[in-house]
């Protein structure tokens, strides 16, 4: 009897707890501002603004030389279309005044789905409050796909939203912010829930 409690106890500590330290959340600030700001005619001011959210909030991590993938992500981003707004003239960005909302959220899902093949950007915040003998642990490991998989299909569902309500009238908010804030707080919810859901099944 034991033995099977140290079994379950081994196997509860390979999972991550709820993403602590400066979280998810905040590395998802920058892409909020953007959407939040960017329009036709502010969608400069929303990359300026974002880019100035992504370098801030990543300078703890430039100090310990450990920038996390969706930071280093936004300060690229939005760096570039800081500068095609700088230097191209409004007729040649019309693109990107009309999809920068779905162009963001597109990137977003890109960044997540690659990194289900490699390593699931939630595994960097999940290292924070975890063992580093347990990082590459097999429910460590998995428990991160599930979760980055979830925040994938977030993002993939946004950028579809966002892409209907500019060719659907009379539900543009419903689209661009209400059905996406929703989903996003299911997905912070879930990323909170599910590690602590695995370790009582473990018991």
């Amino acid at each position: 009897m034991a033995d099977t409690r140290e079994r379950s106890d081994t196997s509860d500590r390979t999972l991550p707890s709820a993403l602590r330290g400066r979280g998810v959340v905040l590395s998802f600030a920058p892409w909020i501002i953007f959407d939040v700001i960017a329009g036709p005619s502010t969608w400069k001011l929303g990359a300026f603004a974002a880019f100035v959210a992504a370098v801030v909030f990543s300078l703890p991590d430039f100090q310990h030389r450990k920038v996390k993938l969706l930071d280093a992500a936004g300060i690229l981003f939005f760096g570039v279309i800081a500068l095609l707004g700088c230097f191209l003239d409004r007729h040649d960005l019309i693109w990107l005044e009309t999809y920068s909302q779905v162009l963001s959220s597109g990137v977003l899902a890109l960044i997540a789905l690659v990194s289900l093949v490699t390593v699931p950007f939630t595994e960097q915040y999940a290292r924070e409050s975890a063992p580093r003998e347990l990082w590459n642990t097999p429910g460590f490991r998995r428990a991160n796909r599930i979760i980055t998989a979830v925040w994938t299909a977030v993002f993939v569902a946004t950028a579809v939203l966002g892409l209907v309500a500019l060719h659907t009238e009379g539900m543009g908010d419903w689209y661009n912010w209400v059905i996406p804030v929703i989903l996003l707080v299911l997905a912070i919810k879930f990323t909170k829930w599910y590690p602590a859901h695995i370790r009582a099944q473990a018991h």
